[in-house]
């Protein structure tokens, strides 16, 4: 098993940048494929993006490909996501989670395919 713990989060202004990371409790965090989620008030959660478990692959959701980069340092145990140009509909409260796999190369963007979360990290972005 695994615990996730999301910092990071904060309030910035449409255009700026933040940086979230998920530190990972455990000896077996290379195990896991990551992933990154949100809630908007009034939403329902949904994919941002997701790294495979060696952090070879990553895919993004269209809504923030070309802004936001995924990555991951297994020696560190932590996933991270770097948000560029930031808009007020990127407001959410963000979510990182993990699923085990076999897979190196494997990643996942349904939610109903992780089996742990973290508590979320609230981003707010101001016009």
């Amino acid at each position: 098993q695994v615990q996730l713990v999301e910092s990071g989060g904060g309030l910035v202004q449409a255009g700026g940048s933040l940086r979230l990371s998920c530190a990972a409790s455990g000896r077996t965090f290379s195990s896991y494929a990551m992933g990154w989620f949100r809630q908007a008030p009034g939403k329902e959660r949904e994919f941002v993006a997701a790294i495979s478990r060696s952090g070879a692959w990553t895919y993004n959701a269209d809504s923030v490909k070309g802004r936001f980069t995924i990555s991951r340092d297994n020696a560190k145990n932590t996933v991270a996501v770097q948000m560029n140009r930031l808009k007020p509909e990127d407001t959410a409260v963000y979510y990182c989670a993990a699923k085990p796999t076999t897979s190196n190369v494997r990643y996942y963007v349904s939610e109903y395919e992780y089996d742990y979360w973290g508590q979320g990290t609230q981003v707010t972005v101001s016009s």
